[in-house]
């Protein structure tokens, strides 16, 4: 395959995966409540890495801003850690790519060059790419580990769990017992964007390697004869060769 479709492929996929790891980091809903088998149903609650809402059935939506540090878990602060490098870095990997595509002509700029910043961009959006699903998988696991204690706490009618819900300051006063999350879409999109990014990155280091290919000097196979029958010509007298 051309390394200008290859580069042009990783492009793409680089843009959509950012793209798409960066609305997954602001979405709101990384945990939704799960309402199955609830008989209260007028108040809707999702959580996400930056604030946790309440809708009632009257469309009326109220916020709580999630600004502080000390008050949430490590594995909470690790996800916004791993999402906004992960962005960060897709970012970086999107202009790098741009700038290294063979199709954007710069006078100043060698072919080599372009291969080196594409190796470069197919790096960091496979970084970002990890960062993605491994910040998703965690919010994920976390949320599972959650449901399944706040579900037997709240067979039990114990009133004092909280799971992973409770880094966020609890969650009273929505209903009887206490709420269980489920997955929210920003989670799969965050999943998607990761595997998109991986996939670009891939393609932009392959084409680096094509690139390399065809930058290497070619010399024709004439030139070596040539010689070769120059120097048979030195050592030979009259049909005579000299050792």
């Amino acid at each position: 395959m051309a390394p200008s479709t290859l580069q042009n492929g990783g492009f793409v996929l680089g843009l959509l995966g950012s793209a798409a790891l960066i609305a997954a980091t602001a979405m709101g809903r990384w945990s939704v409540k799960d309402r199955s088998g609830d008989l209260i149903t007028s108040m809707y609650t999702y959580r996400g890495l930056w604030r946790d809402c309440e809708t009632t059935a009257a469309g009326l939506t109220e916020c709580r801003p999630l600004y502080g540090m000390l008050g949430f878990s490590g594995t909470f602060q690790a996800v916004r850690a791993l999402m906004i490098v992960g962005v960060v870095l897709s970012v970086l990997a999107t202009l790098l790519s741009l700038f290294s595509l063979q199709c954007l002509s710069m006078n100043t700029m060698q072919d080599s060059t372009k291969a080196k910043m594409s190796l470069t961009a197919g790096i960091m959006f496979i970084s970002a790419g990890v960062c993605g699903i491994a910040g998703a998988s965690v919010y994920a696991n976390q949320i599972v580990s959650s449901f399944q204690t706040t579900a037997n706490n709240n067979y039990n009618n114990n009133f004092g769990g909280g799971g992973f819900g409770g880094q966020y300051g609890g969650g009273g006063g929505m209903g009887v017992g206490i709420p269980t999350y489920t997955f929210g879409p920003a989670l799969f999109v965050a999943w998607i964007g990761g595997v998109v990014l991986l996939v670009g990155g891939i393609l932009k280091s392959v084409a680096f390697r094509e690139m390399i290919k065809n930058d290497k000097p070619r010399y024709p196979g004439v030139v070596y004869k040539t010689q070769s029958h120059a120097h048979t010509d030195d050592h030979t007298d009259g049909g005579n060769k000299y050792v």
